[in-house]
């Protein structure tokens, strides 16, 4: 509960030096690591994605055996759990947490299981372990989703354990609950997703709707809205289409639209029928009221200052950031590699996306943009992974169509190969038709703003 429930204190009180800094620095710190771009190498992101690629930089070949041990491992506690149901094991949380689930994640575990030996050992059909499937998984983003849980894992409670969304939570209400339907405390997470990488937006929702701060809808908005990629990825997915000197215009196109579909996706469904309850059996903790006679900025700095008093030390935050990289690496891995492999396979050895891109061809033509039979290929095919509609747009000569295509595939933003996985695996409260019928929706929504835009350009 929060402590204003219970007793308010005068507003003429102020809080110690001492507490505002218990609250501050570690805020600052945290700011600084996830949501602050900085440039390095001529290269523009936020530090925590430095340091996450010099890590796994340093750990080199190790992290793709690690993550066949650590699914290998989610598989077998599962197993235990699910088979031999032990009374001692179950009764401890972290155990619960990590291993009791449900028969159908069992099943997405065992896949996921079966993938990453068959990658690692260059076994079974071709298909699941070639170089632009399952080896894509295992080898290029599962290694780099091994260091970024261990990081936002540990670290990631600077920004959510001192104060810093209580503080953020009161100012930016007035802005948040207008324009995006979602409680101010949020304006963290959006810029921490959009400004550093979707995979710690996901991160660090989760574990608030977890907390019991955010409702079913809320949580659920933010993971499927906010969660874009970083933007040393952005200017990557440029490069891939011979762009990169426009990256400043391409950036812009895709922040406005991606504003755009944040403001309509939580007023239509499947996002506006979720519904406004808590994470079962969590009490409620968020409360936007501002007690009379203070003033929002000394409300949310009481707030702030009361959370960080309310820490309970090094010890604590060592122990909770543990348990956060293991519910990460047990929960998410299994469920990336099954899912993502699976779906780039679809993509790549079927004409499954490219039928399904057909009925784009006529609104392509109606928007006037060039070449857009080939143009309609690389829509759906987004599902399945971020760069396959930039890698298939290699041969269009138009840069007016490739300059779409790749801002469509960043503001789609669903896809299954990590942000999709990431979010069947987490315990927010989205689904796979879910996310399918969002994935159809932002495109619907982006891609006439996106094609406008880039008229003016070209």
């Amino acid at each position: 509960m929060n402590s204003h429930k219970e007793t308010v204190p005068s507003p003429d009180k102020w809080p110690t030096l001492a507490s505002i800094l218990a609250f501050a620095i570690p805020s600052i710190i945290g700011l600084m690591l996830f949501v602050v771009p900085v440039t390095w190498n001529g290269e523009v992101t936020v530090p925590i994605a430095f340091l996450a690629k010099y890590i796994q930089h340093l750990l080199g070949d190790f992290i793709a055996p690690a993550t066949v041990a650590i699914i290998t491992i989610a598989w077998v506690g599962s197993t235990i759990s699910l088979l031999l149901k032990p009374k001692q094991l179950l009764a401890k949380s972290l155990w619960r947490t990590l291993f009791h689930i449900t028969p159908f994640w069992y099943a997405v575990r065992t896949v996921g299981l079966l993938f990453a030996w068959s990658v690692l050992l260059k076994i079974g059909p071709e298909w699941i372990w070639s170089a632009d499937t399952g080896g894509m998984l295992l080898e290029g983003l599962l290694p780099g989703l091994f260091v970024v849980f261990l990081l936002a894992g540990l670290l990631l409670p600077l920004l959510v354990d001192f104060g810093l969304l209580e503080f953020a939570g009161t100012l930016m209400t007035k802005i948040m609950r207008p324009l995006f339907k979602l409680p101010g405390r949020s304006s963290i997470n959006c810029m921490a997703s959009w400004l550093g990488d979707g995979t710690i937006g996901v991160m660090m929702t989760s574990k608030q709707y977890e907390e019991g701060y955010y409702t079913k809808r809320e949580a659920a908005v933010i993971g499927t809205t906010f969660t874009a990629v970083s933007i040393t990825f952005t200017f990557i997915v440029l490069s891939n289409v011979k762009l990169g000197h426009l990256f400043l215009p391409f950036y812009a196109t895709v922040t406005f639209a991606g504003i755009i579909a944040a403001i309509i996706m939580p007023r239509i469904p499947p996002l506006s029928r979720k519904a406004d309850t808590y994470y079962e059996g969590v009490e409620p903790q968020q409360d936007e009221m501002i007690p009379a006679q203070w003033k929002p900025w000394r409300w949310s700095l009481h707030q702030a200052v009361t959370k960080a008093q309310n820490h309970k030390g090094a010890k604590a935050f060592m122990k909770n950031g543990f348990h956060n990289i293991l519910d990460l690496w047990i929960g998410v891995l299994p469920v990336v590699m099954a899912i993502g492999t699976a779906t780039v396979a679809l993509a790549t050895y079927t004409p499954v996306f490219e039928w399904l891109g057909k009925p784009f061809i006529p609104v392509l033509n109606l928007l006037g943009v060039p070449e857009a039979a080939a143009a309609s290929q690389t829509i759906m095919v987004g599902f399945a992974d971020m760069f396959l509609p930039t890698v298939l747009a290699s041969g269009i000569e138009s840069e007016l169509t490739r300059f779409v295509i790749a801002a469509l595939s960043v503001t789609q933003l669903i896809y299954m190969s990590e942000v999709g996985g990431l979010l069947l695996g987490s315990k927010l409260p989205v689904k796979l038709h879910d996310l399918i019928i969002i994935f159809l929706l932002r495109t619907i929504i982006t891609l006439p703003i996106i094609v406008g835009i880039a008229h003016l350009i070209f």
